[in-house]
């Protein structure tokens, strides 16, 4: 009887990390390990997509300002820059705060795009969900809007697609007729329903004297949300040395209520008397944003009653993202 051969195994290809492909994540792991894609080298990809990014919008130009377009503001557009030429056939790129329907963006019949910032996200990363959201924008067919998915966890970000040179103005507006070219000739199903987002939009203006602050209109008393760039810290003392000497406030019958978080930055909220307009607030803020400057540059350590203001300030933060 001949003597069986002693079976050997081929070495399967060594790859690196970098080598090994994306696959549906029940199929095995291109590695060779015989573990499925999710519980091998998938885990890792999934785990970089869903990381929350404290800061997404940090390194672009008008930081403060995306942030208040993502949590604040109803309607509003901004002409975005790209670091590259725009491709054929794309005219212009525009962030929206929102869009019909909530589409993630929309690809215009003359092929200009509309980029919306009010979306949930796939990932804990806005930044690279709405650059993955930008990009399948170019592609997409004139007049169609383009749908949400999970960004590739290599994907570019926002700060890799946008001039960070280019200035950041946003536009606000009383309602959403941005959304069509020509809304006063627009079909009685648009009009009804543009007439039903404008119904909800609460009045906002955008402060011409400061950067990033924001008046709006509620039914009883009206509100001045101002996003504002300095570390966490050191912006509760200075408010807090601010509210403890009496110079919080934004002029009679104004009040420094608290603040919340959004993004990685802090959003002080003052309330305000509901005759009190958003150009009535504009000399106050400039004078406040100098007072502001003083207490930030004090390094001297809290006295009890500036503790006690802080305290009262923490107690009244809270944090929307």
């Amino acid at each position: 009887m001949a003597k069986k051969r002693p079976q050997t195994k081929a070495k399967r290809p060594q790859l690196t990390d970098a080598e090994i492909p994306v696959v549906g994540a029940r199929e095995p792991c291109p590695c060779g390990s015989g573990r499925r894609y999710k519980a091998c080298h998938g885990r890792a990809a999934a785990h970089a997509v869903t990381e929350l990014v404290q800061r997404p919008f940090e390194g672009l130009s008008g930081e403060c300002d995306w942030v208040a377009l993502r949590e604040l503001v109803p309607a509003a557009t901004v002409e975005l820059k790209l670091r590259d030429e725009l491709p054929e056939g794309v005219p212009s790129v525009t962030l929206a705060t929102v869009l019909p329907m909530a589409w993630p963006a929309l690809r215009r019949d003359d092929g200009s795009i509309l980029l919306g910032l009010q979306n949930d996200t796939a990932s804990g990363d806005i930044s690279r969900d709405l650059a993955d959201t930008l990009q399948q924008a170019f592609t997409a067919a004139p007049g169609t809007p383009v749908q949400g998915r999970r960004a590739p966890a290599d994907g570019p970000r926002l700060q890799d697609l946008l001039d960070p040179e280019a200035t950041f103005e946003p536009v606000v507006h009383s309602g959403f007729e941005f959304w069509v070219p020509d809304a006063e000739n627009a079909t009685p199903e648009v009009t009804a329903s543009l007439e039903r987002a404008n119904a909800a939009a609460i009045p906002t203006v955008k402060l011409a004297g400061v950067d990033a602050a924001y008046w709006c209109e509620t039914t009883d008393k009206n509100h001045l949300r101002w996003v504002m760039p300095h570390p966490e810290e050191q912006l509760l003392d200075a408010l807090a040395r601010l509210h403890a000497a009496g110079r919080s406030g934004l002029g009679e019958g104004t009040r420094l209520v608290g603040s919340f978080r959004a993004h990685g930055l802090t959003v002080p909220v003052w309330d305000l008397p509901s005759g009190m307009s958003a150009q009535d607030i504009e000399k106050p803020a400039a004078e406040f944003a100098e007072r502001l400057a003083d207490a930030l540059a004090s390094d001297a350590p809290l006295t009890a009653e500036e503790r006690r203001a802080r305290g009262g300030l923490t107690n009244r933060q809270v944090t929307l993202s």
